[in-house]
């Protein structure tokens, strides 16, 4: 079995289309659990935040999250069993639930440090989170924070369908997993 993390597409409110680069990455990528929510039309913070820990909880390794939106909110609400086998997540356009009365359960977003490596990606234009709220994000989960100009929600309306940056950032997480566990094989031998 692969010690590679499983890689977890996590969806924000009305789920990701087809031609959205989480749809397309889920197809491509080997082994991509694509979260499947009961109601992607009223969000709940409680169902939406069980399912994705479910889902982390059932994989046989720890887990690299792939976020979208509200996506980005489930995913630092999970409770701490669940965070415990994260090793990585992409953030893309993290949503700011006050903009929308469907989306206020999952309001106040915790802003507490992460505990896995994170990348936040944003745009300047994204009509759902003012940057300044999305580097405010990001500096309080001490994520790295990319914005990309006039990039709007970072989704299909924006012209994000197939998107390889995304692929790059998962993978530059997923390599820093491979270098922890190398790192972690090696000093095991050195104390054997």
């Amino acid at each position: 079995m692969s010690d590679k993390p499983t890689l977890i597409v996590v969806p924000g409110w009305n789920n990701s289309a087809p031609g959205h680069w989480q749809s397309i990455l889920t197809k491509k990528w080997p082994g991509a659990i694509h979260v499947e929510q009961e109601n992607w039309l009223q969000p709940s913070k409680e169902q939406w935040v069980a399912k994705l820990a479910q889902t982390i909880l059932e994989q046989p390794r720890q887990v690299v999250i792939a976020a979208h939106s509200l996506g980005c909110a489930t995913t630092v609400h999970l409770p701490q069993r669940a965070v415990e086998r994260i090793q990585g997540a992409l953030l893309v356009a993290p949503a700011n639930p006050l903009r929308r009365h469907v989306l206020e359960s999952f309001a106040p977003i915790p802003l507490d440090r992460l505990p896995y490596q994170s990348i936040v990606v944003s745009s300047d234009d994204d009509p759902y989170c003012p940057l300044a709220l999305a580097q405010r994000y990001a500096n309080s989960w001490k994520s790295e924070f990319i914005c990309i100009p006039n990039a709007g929600h970072l989704n299909i309306e924006s012209g994000y369908g197939n998107w390889p940056r995304a692929e790059t950032l998962l993978k530059k997480l997923m390599l820093d997993f491979e270098e922890q566990v190398f790192r972690m094989q090696c000093i095991g031998c050195a104390l054997g």
